[in-house]
């Protein structure tokens, strides 16, 4: 990557540390959101300006103002439940950011996170050959945001991502953890017992490998395929990786409760929530980057986790 600068629309997980990794290797990079992310960019070298994503003017004044060789979506409502109940308002929110960057910086290499719910889940690996059917209304709205971002921005990317996992801190709502791998590592430590569904499928992506991936994309000096897959190397139900957890922590295993996916929030997520690309690890600079399994995320993740816990 060689000059010019990077804009991350979005600061949750995803964007965030897209963020760290790229200011480590002395980049200009921007970070955008409503609110201010819980921790200051300027800690790890980035900077924060406030945007409302759907807003167009405000969107052009930004624009103008960084003139970004880079932009990285990670945007709009990702709580497949809430989506489910608000359709419309999910589809309009991914869409219209979509729409509004393709529309105003279409020269920018953009790179679109999305999703595995863009699949119904009715097959074991969906690569990008695969043809979208989603089952969501989550899913449904991904879908509609890549393909405005496609139809107008043609140096953009859409990377769907499985399940990313990573940490978070002990002292946040437990409704709104992010990630399933966090809401299992807190409850474990307080011995608390976990539902895990037996029958849904994903393949977990380790939080910093999606990070990096996404850094090296953005690195490419050559023209990228428009879809891409990410996924992780293992595939295991929500059950076993909850297993897989509790091991790394040196929790019970018997805490882990296997669970129908009909029973749990999971119900409307696609059954095989599963990605497998034919193309990322062929990608020079890309593909020689080692996405970990969940057994290695969890050792790595496990040390983040102890100390004293909060009492619940």
């Amino acid at each position: 990557m060689t000059g010019g600068s990077t804009l991350i629309v979005g600061s949750g997980l995803i964007g965030t540390a897209t963020a760290r990794c790229l200011a480590r290797a002395d980049r200009r990079v921007t970070l955008v959101s409503r609110r201010p992310p819980a921790v200051s960019p300027g800690s790890y070298g980035a900077r924060w300006a406030a945007l409302d994503a759907t807003d167009v003017r405000d969107c052009r004044r930004l624009l103008d103002r960084l003139r970004p060789e880079r932009v990285v979506l990670v945007h709009g409502p990702s709580d497949v439940t809430w989506c489910e109940a608000n359709p419309d308002e999910a589809r309009a929110a991914h869409v219209a950011v979509a729409d509004t960057f393709a529309t105003l910086a279409p020269d920018s290499r953009i790179i679109m996170i999305s999703t595995d719910n863009v699949f119904d889940g009715s097959s074991a690996h969906n690569t990008e050959s695969a043809s979208p059917a989603p089952a969501n209304a989550y899913g449904r709205a991904k879908l509609a945001a890549e393909q405005a971002l496609l139809a107008k921005a043609p140096r953009s990317v859409i990377l769907r991502v499985s399940l990313v996992y990573g940490h978070e801190p002990a002292d946040a709502d437990a409704d709104k953890w992010l990630n399933f791998f966090a809401a299992c590592a807190h409850r474990l430590r307080r011995g608390e017992p976990v539902e895990a569904p037996d029958d849904h499928w994903t393949t977990p992506v380790l939080l910093d490998d999606v990070a990096e991936v996404t850094a090296a994309l953005l690195r490419c000096g050559h023209p990228l395929p428009p879809v891409l897959h990410l996924g992780g190397p293992d595939r295991v139900t929500r059950a076993e990786w909850a297993t897989a957890v509790a091991r790394a922590l040196g929790a019970p295993a018997e805490l882990v409760k296997p669970v129908p996916r009909a029973r749990t929030r999971y119900a409307s997520r696609p059954a095989n929530a599963c990605l497998a690309s034919e193309v990322l690890p062929a990608l020079p600079g890309v593909g020689d980057i080692t996405v970990r399994g969940v057994r290695e995320g969890a050792r790595l993740l496990a040390a983040r986790f102890t100390g004293p816990e909060p009492s619940a």
